[in-house]
């Protein structure tokens, strides 16, 4: 999904918000389509009250896109995970407020590795090629990405109740919201007019642009869908394992397919934020673990049973004589 973004958005560095629009409008049409095509996928009716409770994480997840569309444009493929390595951190950071909670002594600990690699692989270099050097702006573009990442992950719990706590309806909400908000923006930027002025110019690819805006917004729902069924499926850290080995394919093919540039650093950056990540993931897997149920003592139980019968015989005894005295 990343390379096929990157190739369209390397092809056509003018269309970033036209291209997105069109991903949101693909998951659209596929929500509708599986809806028609099976009963277990509903959509939703469109209800003023639910809209305006769903706005804000609508609002956002847009704006984090936004971001992250820009900031994908404006590095490398190998990079792109580096840029946004603050979405840990700032996910736990933005829940503990929302929550008024404090994180354990270990979830911080994996937060600060996480940190610690993104600052590496930010450092300066002085081995890198000018063109492989990533600009203030595309991290200025990468850590607003992981804010509203982090937001977006926070408000969802508190927005499913207004989706009948499905999944599947918060999709199409987002999706065809994030559309509606994206769509005034795309033609303020003039991006159709561009779209017209690039079809006249013989470098421009228009195959590398639709198919690309075809397959990312089919494998986008369907890397949706699959995300959600992995949780389900399989256990956190398989889950977040399976994260760490995309990861590093992911890396691989950026290098081998963009001749992405490999430094000692960004390597070390890499490794440092999955390490913290897996970490992460281990440390909530083992704070939301259930305790292992205790042996109970049945001799002892029966004990205190007849205990207590025994002094409640012996309670009572004594306001029957009082009685039998009385009568």
């Amino acid at each position: 999904m990343v390379f096929v973004n990157k190739a369209v958005l390397n092809s056509s560095p003018d269309l970033p918000l036209l291209f997105l629009l069109l991903q949101l409008l693909i998951a659209v049409i596929l929500l509708h389509t599986t809806a028609f095509l099976t009963p277990k996928i509903e959509i939703p009716k469109f209800e003023l009250h639910s809209a305006k409770k769903l706005t804000p994480v609508v609002l956002v997840n847009i704006i984090g896109l936004v971001f992250n569309t820009l900031c994908l444009r404006a590095v490398e493929a190998s990079f792109f995970q580096i840029a946004r390595g603050l979405v840990l951190p700032l996910t736990i950071a933005v829940s503990s407020a929302a929550t008024y909670s404090s994180p354990s002594v270990r979830v911080v600990i994996a937060a600060v590795v996480v940190m610690a690699g993104f600052f590496i692989g930010v450092a300066p270099q002085g081995s890198l090629p000018v063109s492989a050097v990533p600009s203030t702006l595309s991290l200025f573009y990468g850590i607003l990405s992981s804010l509203f990442i982090a937001i977006h992950a926070v408000l969802i719990k508190s927005s499913l109740p207004y989706c009948n706590n499905s999944t599947i309806q918060l999709a199409w909400w987002t999706n065809a919201g994030s559309a509606i908000f994206l769509a005034p923006f795309v033609v303020l930027d003039g991006e159709f007019f561009k779209v017209f002025e690039l079809m006249s110019t013989p470098e421009w690819n228009m195959r590398v642009f639709i198919w690309g805006s075809l397959v990312t917004g089919v494998f986008g729902f369907l890397l949706c869908i699959a995300g959600l069924l992995s949780i389900k499926v399989t256990s956190p850290i398989t889950h977040m394992f399976s994260s760490a080995a995309r990861s590093g394919i992911q890396t691989l093919l950026g290098v081998w397919i963009f001749h992405d540039v490999l430094t000692l650093n960004r390597v070390a950056s890499i490794l440092t934020i999955l390490i913290g990540t897996m970490y992460y993931t281990w440390v909530k897997s083992a704070e939301t673990a259930k305790p292992p149920p205790r042996d109970v003592d049945l001799e002892a139980l029966g004990d205190g049973d007849r205990q207590s019968k025994d002094e409640t015989i012996v309670w009572q005894a004594p306001e029957k004589d009082m009685e039998e005295e009385s009568e």
